[in-house]
């Protein structure tokens, strides 16, 4: 899906003042008083309003600004909360994936891996794992000032940690050191977004200055996953190497999650292709990556019908609507990964998340199948 952005000088080219004309004079005329109760419905004429296979003439801002909006006019109408409205299976409360510490495009030092994050499995509510999470972030915060000084706390596009770390380990060592200063290992599991495409180098790799073919880059993922306490690793590779996919899906598909974000871009019929090919058993949701809610949710429905787990994504540009929170919530997938917890457009969707824990009660932790 298409973001329309305004180009120009104006916000460094970055304004959406056509996407909002969009809205406001061709959209809201011909959508105002349709019904939101059939969020389907409503959202296959938005996208045949725009008649694009990408939205690229209204813009898929403008269309998913106004499918989230008849979405929660639904809810609205019908008197229940977000969660409910969208429901598609059992309710339950994610694990929240906390990046705690930046890498590539997302901070200005040397890793070149992405993401580094924490995962707190092994505890009874959402409540108890956010606080564990927010502990381990705060005591990293003071392992990272007191090893390399103020400047490494300083924070990248998620709210992790941006430090002067260059080799793939090093943020594991420390953020395992900082997970066992509170006593919470085996309680909390370690992931990280490789985010691969950023260091592929023609039909290979180039990681930490060494380069690595795609079976050399499966043999260190095993290696970490031995030595640490990993639970995903997230783009392992490039969005085109499919090959390198499957074989650390078949080597460590069992132990843990192998993520696909960048080569699944949350459409559907690409993970009709990731299943057939075995690519990955997991797939990274972006509700703006594919447009709309439906056009998401079917997404869901592939994944779950064919074995596969479903993480909800933030992005990295993010704002601090939180409806991602109530979709991880009503599909039931047990995963969301929102940023660290630093930053309001990050920790609205944590708090939204403990507003819905304090009125309802719901399980919190993995799908069934896998808890």
């Amino acid at each position: 899906a298409l973001e329309l952005l305004d180009g120009g000088d104006a916000f460094y080219g970055r304004g959406v003042s056509r996407a909002v004309a969009n809205i406001n004079g061709i959209i809201a005329p011909a959508v105002v008083g349709q019904d939101c109760a059939d969020q389907a419905m409503f959202d296959r004429f938005l996208v045949g309003l725009d008649g694009t296979d990408n939205k690229s003439a209204l813009g898929a801002n403008a269309v998913l600004a106004v499918s989230l909006a008849a979405a929660r006019a639904g809810a609205a109408a019908r008197g229940i909360p977000l969660h409910e409205h969208l429901h598609r299976g059992p309710h339950r409360l994610p694990v929240p994936f906390m990046n705690v510490i930046n890498g590539g495009a997302h901070a200005g030092n040397d890793l070149d891996i992405q993401e580094y994050m924490i995962a707190p499995t092994g505890f009874d509510t959402f409540h108890e794992a956010l606080r564990a999470g927010v502990e381990v972030y705060h005591e990293l915060r003071h392992i990272l000032s007191e090893r390399y000084g103020r400047s490494a706390t300083n924070v990248g596009d998620e709210g992790g940690f941006a430090p002067p770390l260059s080799a793939p380990d090093e943020p594991l060592e420390i953020i395992l050191e900082s997970v066992e200063e509170w006593d919470y290992g085996g309680r909390i599991g370690l992931a990280v977004d490789a985010a691969a495409s950023g260091f592929a180098d023609g039909d290979g790799y180039l990681l930490d200055g060494r380069r690595l073919s795609g079976g050399e880059l499966v043999d260190l993922y095993v290696e970490l996953a031995d030595r640490f306490p990993l639970v995903a690793i997230e783009d392992p590779f490039a969005e085109d190497d499919w090959a390198s996919f499957r074989e650390i899906t078949g080597r460590l598909g069992r132990r843990l999650r192998i993520i696909g974000d960048d080569i699944f871009v949350s459409d559907p019929a690409i993970v009709r292709r990731g299943i057939e090919e075995e690519a990955a058993n997991t797939v990274l949701l972006k509700v703006n990556q594919i447009g709309t809610v439906p056009e998401a949710i079917e997404t869901v429905d592939v994944a779950f019908g064919a074995g596969l787990d479903i993480m909800v994504s933030h992005r990295s540009g993010e704002t601090c609507d939180d409806f991602i929170a109530d979709l991880a919530v009503a599909i039931g997938c047990g995963i969301i990964k929102a940023g660290a917890p630093c930053r309001s457009e990050r920790t609205a969707k944590y708090n939204r998340l403990l507003r819905i824990a304090e009125t309802t009660g719901l399980p919190y932790g993995l799908r069934e199948r896998d808890a």
